[in-house]
């Protein structure tokens, strides 16, 4: 399979993408912590039915470290313009999904259907505590320079699970090659307006994906969107944690393949 690998110029920086196949475009926006690599399982099998793009958002992977205010959705808009994509699907996991439900409210011209895994909501009210202690050990972390530590802090709440040393040890390593985002200026990427109460405009066809093991409010946010969200459908997966199309690429994969189907 032949794989493009570029870059493109952004508001005072650079992203780096893969893009390869052909038929209905579908993006892969990748969860915090992580980078495009974390979408191995997916980029090649979804390119087998669809024109399939990648990409590391600002600070992560291939792509500039921010120096100056940015936002991810304008990124991702002019990442679509660039590579001449009009219509398309989203797929994003965690802030990922986040950021795929923000720009679907405000450019549904171009988002056609959007597929939510493990997805934060800008607006929600977090009712988990262990937010606030991981929050907490990871500025400690932080402040006494050790970033490992402040990822591992991270590591422990999102990805627990370790179904086999490989896929855990290289869940790690993509994670600990990440660890300069903990030096990114809080001021840097312009904050995600609150969509809790505008999830009723979602025009996208919506599917939610959850693992079965992730975090309590995660399922109470994946519950507010389909209540909310017209349409919205939801597959939870068995023995998964927030990076379910890690822990289960197969089931991932085939939920997320069919549900794109028409739009081929």
């Amino acid at each position: 399979m032949d794989v493009l690998t570029g870059d493109i110029e952004v508001e005072d920086g650079r992203l780096s993408y893969d893009r390869a196949g052909e038929g209905f475009p579908v993006v892969l926006v990748h969860p915090g912590l992580w980078d495009r690599r974390i979408w191995d399982e997916q980029f090649e099998r979804f390119a087998e039915q669809h024109d399939v793009v990648r990409f590391d958002l600002r600070g992560y992977g291939r792509s500039e470290t921010p120096g100056r205010p940015y936002s991810d959705v304008r990124d991702l808009r002019a990442l679509l313009a660039e590579l001449g994509i009009e219509r398309c699907a989203l797929v994003g996991c965690s802030m990922g999904g986040q950021i795929a439900l923000n720009f679907a409210l405000e450019h549904p011209e171009v988002a056609e259907a959007l597929v939510l895994v493990s997805p934060g909501v800008s607006g929600y009210r977090w009712g988990d505590g262990r937010l606030d202690v991981v929050a907490a050990e990871v500025q400690d972390a932080v402040a006494s320079g050790d970033l490992e530590a402040a990822m591992d802090a991270e590591l422990a709440m999102w990805a627990p699970l370790e179904p086999s040393s490989e896929t855990t040890g290289w869940i790690r390593r993509i994670a600990m090659d990440n660890l300069r985002i903990f030096d990114i200026p809080e001021s840097l990427p312009e904050a995600l307006p609150s969509v809790v109460g505008r999830l009723g405009d979602v025009e996208a066809a919506t599917l939610v994906v959850v693992g079965e093991r992730d975090v309590t409010e995660i399922h109470s946010i994946a519950d507010l969107l389909v209540e909310r969200v017209p349409g919205a459908l939801v597959r939870e997966i068995h023995d998964a944690d927030h990076l379910v199309m890690v822990r289960q690429p197969e089931v991932f994969n085939r939920v997320v393949l069919d549900f794109l189907s028409f739009r081929m």
